[in-house]
């Protein structure tokens, strides 16, 4: 009987096993490239390079040719669309889109990296005749995907808080920075980024936006933000271990994937519950309380108007809200001890669930 390679899902890949009478041919280059860039959701921009043999208005030409901008494919002059796709170039493609290592071409992952890539993340054997030979199937690449999805959403990092600070300093993305926002610098995570970034600790989660670059701390690998960081944690730790969650650029997934996310602490000792939402769906009210008094100030809703109120929220009572409008809104509420803190959310328009 005719033997073929089975990829499997286990510590490493084994090549063996007997083929079904009827053998189920490779996936081509093409259709395992757009299959890889299909489950990372990341935007596409304009780019002025392409391959000779994938023109405009032929399939993936937009998504291979960004890829090549990008260095994450760094074939010559083509691409080869239709030939069979092997085992090597689905790797370097896995790790170079999953932005496992380095932020441009110079310093992605190369073929040689592979011995040491493949004990952090072992996928496959790193025999190069090997996986030069390997040719895959659809299935086995959606396999061999989701096995490095699985160890990358497992694997511990070590995570900080930079703050006031830095309140107003430009970040590597051009925006400036904002303590409040829900955002976070990764080394090598494309801008716009949505993250889900969990506290191995207790399990708490918070979703944020890639908008700089760093942390420059050697063992650290992740920066967040004030609110971020307070969501999950408290901000006297200074650094936790969490799991990060990559969930796609913020213009694809969009900021209803942010809902159910609350900033919940005040100030030291108080804290909102539910707590400000990331996001909120605009037809319902939010709601609000806590066991120690706090104020509403103010409300500054998406036009710029700014409500002043000076609502008074009293242990045993709620504050409720209900947005008229989708946009961003600027919650200034304080303590009874005269502390302060502006809280924001996006409100929107999400689909019916």
């Amino acid at each position: 009987m005719r033997r073929i390679i089975s990829l499997l899902c286990g510590a490493a890949v084994l090549f063996t096993g007997i083929a079904p009478v009827e053998a189920v041919s490779p996936i081509s280059r093409r259709e395992g490239f757009l299959l890889i860039w299909s489950s990372i959701r990341r935007q596409l921009y304009p780019c002025n390079e392409h391959f000779a043999d994938v023109t405009e208005g032929q399939k993936g030409y937009e998504e291979i040719s960004y890829a090549k901008c990008r260095g994450i494919i760094d074939d010559a002059t083509d691409f080869h669309p239709t030939a069979s796709l092997n085992l090597e170039d689905a790797i370097l493609w896995l790790l170079r889109s999953r932005s496992v290592e380095g932020k441009d071409w110079k310093t992605m992952p190369q073929p040689s990296d592979f011995p040491r890539l493949l004990v952090r993340y072992p996928i496959a054997v790193t025999n190069p005749d090997t996986l030069k030979k390997t040719l895959l199937t659809e299935d086995q690449l959606l396999n061999l995907m989701r096995h490095l999805d699985a160890l990358l959403a497992s694997e511990v990092h070590e995570v900080s808080l930079y703050g006031e600070e830095f309140q107003g300093v430009g970040t590597a993305s051009g925006e400036k920075f904002d303590m409040y926002a829900f955002t976070a610098a990764h080394k090598t995570f494309p801008f716009d980024t949505l993250v889900k970034v969990t506290n191995v600790a207790d399990g708490k989660s918070v979703i944020v936006r890639i908008n700089d670059r760093g942390p420059f701390v050697k063992g650290r690998d992740m920066d967040l933000s004030v609110a971020s960081f307070e969501a999950i944690a408290d901000r006297s730790e200074g650094k936790i271990n969490a799991t990060f969650q990559r969930l796609g650029a913020a213009s694809i997934v969009g900021p209803c994937t942010r809902q159910n996310i609350y900033q919940t602490r005040l100030v030291p000792g108080v804290r909102l519950l539910p707590g400000i939402p990331q996001a909120f769906a605009i037809g319902g009210e939010m709601k609000m309380r806590s066991s120690s008094p706090f104020v509403v100030r103010s409300v500054v809703y998406p036009d710029g108007f700014h409500a002043s109120i000076e609502n008074w929220i009293l242990p045993g009572e709620t504050y409720q809200f209900k947005p008229s409008v989708t946009g961003t809104y600027v919650f200034h509420i304080g303590s009874l001890d005269g502390r302060a803190r502006d809280m924001s959310t996006d409100v929107v328009q999400c689909p019916a669930p």
